[in-house]
């Protein structure tokens, strides 16, 4: 059995969440529509479900689940953001789920599994988590998301620096991500992308916004030297403008499939 590779610093991950637990609050309307974007495929189904998983929703996903008359359990790798959808809540490592199996008819994984160092044994363990029958939607960040912010940073520090350090996660392609689900043993599979662009007046509050929802660099091989004073201010200014305002595009798969019944 070949070893995982850890591209992601998974004590990192947790410490990020736990900080951002505190102002999630702040992009709280943001992270709701990307989530209300993904449940909303549950009316293309006639399937009704009592019993659902929700992963890393950072408080947004169970209200939403919980409107439609469904129970939820949520689950993240930060004990204060799992505390954040009410109870029940579990802290845990979406690598290591401490389900029964079949004990959920639906999970839920909003913008939640991108930062899994194994993603396909983290699926495998979702499908055993659901009962035979029971569905999988999921969204995930896409290669290009945030690739102005990823250029910016990269071409500014090689500028003013020896060289340039990765400060923006990889993402997977979407070409990849139904073939995951049916490495996974799911039926079904389907994955379809959707680019949202996101206009900011001011370059600054694209940053606070991504620490906010957690979302910091904890790649295992980031550099641990404090950045040049000048990198964050002056990549910024070269980000690409859109009627004045700062342009970021979030490309984001959406991902559904079912266990076999």
């Amino acid at each position: 059995m070949s070893a995982v590779r850890e591209i992601f610093d998974r004590r990192a991950v947790r410490c990020k969440r736990e900080r951002a637990a505190a102002r999630v609050g702040l992009v709280a309307d943001l992270l709701g529509e990307f989530a209300a974007r993904l449940i909303d495929r549950l009316d293309d189904t006639t399937r009704r479900f009592s019993r659902a998983l929700d992963l890393g929703g950072r408080g947004v996903v169970a209200p939403l689940l919980r409107a439609r008359g469904i129970a939820v359990v949520s689950g993240d790798l930060s004990p204060r953001m799992a505390a954040l959808s009410g109870a029940p809540a579990v802290a845990l490592d979406e690598e290591f789920l401490p389900f029964a199996p079949a004990s959920f008819d639906l999970v839920i994984a909003s913008l939640s599994l991108h930062e899994v160092n194994d993603l396909p044994g983290a699926l495998i363990q979702i499908r055993h988590a659901l009962a035979p029958g029971g569905l999988f939607l999921a969204s995930l960040p896409l290669l290009g998301t945030l690739g102005e912010l990823r250029a910016a940073l990269l071409e500014t520090e090689a500028a003013i620096s020896a060289g340039a350090a990765a400060r923006v996660s990889p993402f997977p392609d979407l070409r990849d991500c139904a073939g995951l689900l049916q490495r996974a043993g799911f039926d079904l599979p389907v994955a379809d992308s959707e680019e949202i662009p996101l206009l900011y007046a001011e370059p600054l509050a694209l940053l606070r916004d991504l620490r906010a929802a957690g979302e910091g660099n904890a790649l295992a091989a980031r550099s641990r030297r404090i950045p040049p004073r000048a990198l964050f201010p002056a990549a910024l200014a070269t980000l690409p403008r859109h009627d004045g305002r700062v342009r970021a595009t979030l490309r984001l798969a959406f991902l559904t499939g079912w266990a076999p019944d």
